[in-house]
């Protein structure tokens, strides 16, 4: 069995007003310019939420979240993030009785306050997942025409001559994402901004790949979110980064092109709820085996690439 019970919801609306509740964190505001983001187990494939949680997901996507940030400030000095510490604010932990205390502990992170674009800014450096499903119905990864060395047919899970920057949509709750082209985000968002996020996204994403291949791991593909600071007009890197949620990481002494990949991330989910035609479904119920084996995954990502 799990070694302790999964945080499926935290208990702080009486000591914070909660501003919303996503698929995994619930966002509390601290003040008119500072959140507090907490990651809690619960784990959503194919945008549903699933029944039961993975133990200690929530700490191992915050932790990670915090040395990504860290990492990609002392690499890319110039980037912004809205990311301020990985605590709990001294005046909450006293307020709150010591079992909420202990359930915030290691999940919990202070952020800046900002104005989120309503896009994600997906950066694909191999052909997988729905780029490879639309790649093999149109030869297109999201609208854009694509193609191997020669200009012959890519592979399943080849790698891309360069990453490709690939915007969704920011679905509402209960709603799907979209893959769309980089266009259409320019209307979304405004063409200033969608070439700067544009030029973040491949930007870190180069800087956290070459670091994560020297340890071992493939980033094949990862989703950044970006805020507006509105008194500098500066776009800002937010919410989670890098994680396994947000990522396909393969494990790069296994990888071989032309065929689906192992992985350290939530696609072992997503294969056993397509095996078990339960893709699609709200609320399911995951099986034992399949929570310590998910779990065992983040755990391994985590620290390959940190530890």
């Amino acid at each position: 069995m799990a070694s302790e019970e999964p945080i499926l919801a935290t208990d702080l609306e009486r000591y914070l007003p909660l501003l919303a509740r996503g698929k995994v964190r619930e966002i509390y505001t601290l003040d008119d310019s500072k959140l507090l983001f907490v990651a809690t187990d619960r784990i959503s494939a194919y945008d549903c939420i699933m029944k039961n949680g993975v133990p200690e997901k929530g700490s191992l996507l915050t932790k990670l979240s915090a040395r990504w940030f860290e990492f990609l400030k002392s690499e890319i000095p110039a980037l912004h993030t809205h990311f301020i510490e990985l605590s709990i604010p001294a005046t909450l932990r006293q307020s709150v009785p010591e079992r909420l205390v202990h359930q915030l502990q290691d999940r919990s992170m202070q952020v800046r306050r900002l104005k989120v674009f309503p896009i994600e800014a997906i950066v694909r450096g191999y052909v997988t997942g729905s780029a490879w499903k639309e790649y093999t119905e149109k030869g297109t990864i999201h609208g854009l025409t694509v193609s191997g060395p020669g200009g012959r047919r890519l592979q399943e899970s080849e790698k891309l001559e360069n990453p490709i920057y690939t915007p969704s949509t920011k679905a509402e709750p209960g709603s799907k994402d979209e893959n769309i082209h980089p266009d259409q985000a320019a209307k979304i968002v405004g063409q200033t901004y969608a070439e700067q996020i544009e030029k973040l996204s491949l930007e870190i994403y180069i800087k956290a790949s070459t670091y994560a291949l020297s340890r071992g791991i493939i980033i094949a593909d990862t989703k950044f979110e970006f805020g507006l600071d509105d008194t500098s007009d500066q776009v800002v890197l937010v919410d989670e980064v890098l994680t396994p949620d947000s990522s396909r990481f393969w494990p790069a002494d296994t990888y071989q092109a032309g065929r689906s990949q192992e992985s350290l991330d939530k696609q072992y989910l997503r294969d056993w709820l397509t095996a078990s035609n339960l893709k699609g479904q709200e609320g399911v119920e995951i099986p034992e085996d399949v929570i310590l084996k998910t779990k065992s995954k983040y755990q391994e990502a985590y620290e390959q690439l940190f530890g």
